[in-house]
């Protein structure tokens, strides 16, 4: 994915290229389709959580992950995360509008258009990933993470809602586990 950008143009020549810092702006844009998500849920009666659509994503991502030749375990897992911190800010607003019904949305935009575009993104963060995986499994990866996620915060200006909900949906990117084979 292409940090192009115009929220995110402006971040980009005051750090140094951050190679995490794609899949972190893909998490983040993923997690921004929560408030129109949400909206369509609200104005429809619809319910927040929807595990059908879950397990779509969840094989799609698997798919994609074989496709790629990474561990789909790892990607299902990344992907859990993102899917609870993003159910996570539906709640946030739906308990919002609740307690202050005028700031309820009237009218939203239709859920299709926004699984359009979360399916968009869902690919770019496995594309993501795969590119990635040598970082993402490396001593380094915290600290590209904790810099991407400074960069990302500050470049779309995330609330103390998304904030905490992409440092969720990211807490499992960096995985420097070794293995160590024992010969008997």
């Amino acid at each position: 994915m292409h940090m192009s950008g115009s929220a995110f143009a402006a971040a980009a020549p005051v750090q140094p290229q951050n190679s995490l810092l794609p899949l972190v702006d893909a998490a983040a844009q993923r997690l921004q389709a929560a408030d129109p998500v949400a909206a369509a849920k609200y104005t429809t009666g619809g319910a927040i959580d929807d595990p059908k659509r879950e397990q779509q994503v969840f094989d799609i991502v698997t798919k994609a992950a074989k496709a790629n030749d990474i561990d789909p375990a790892y990607v299902v897992t990344v992907f859990r995360n993102q899917i609870d911190a993003t159910s996570a800010v539906e709640h946030t607003r739906f308990a919002q509008w609740k307690l202050d019904p005028t700031s309820a949305p009237v009218a939203a935009t239709d859920l299709a258009h926004s699984r359009t575009t979360i399916d968009s993104l869902n690919h770019s963060m496995v594309r993501e990933i795969a590119a990635q995986w040598d970082v993402l499994h490396s001593p380094m990866c915290r600290s590209e993470l904790n810099n991407a996620l400074q960069n990302v915060v500050a470049a779309r200006a995330l609330d103390e809602v998304y904030q905490a909900a992409l440092s969720y949906a990211t807490h499992s990117y960096c995985t420097s586990s070794v293995h160590i084979v024992e010969e008997n």
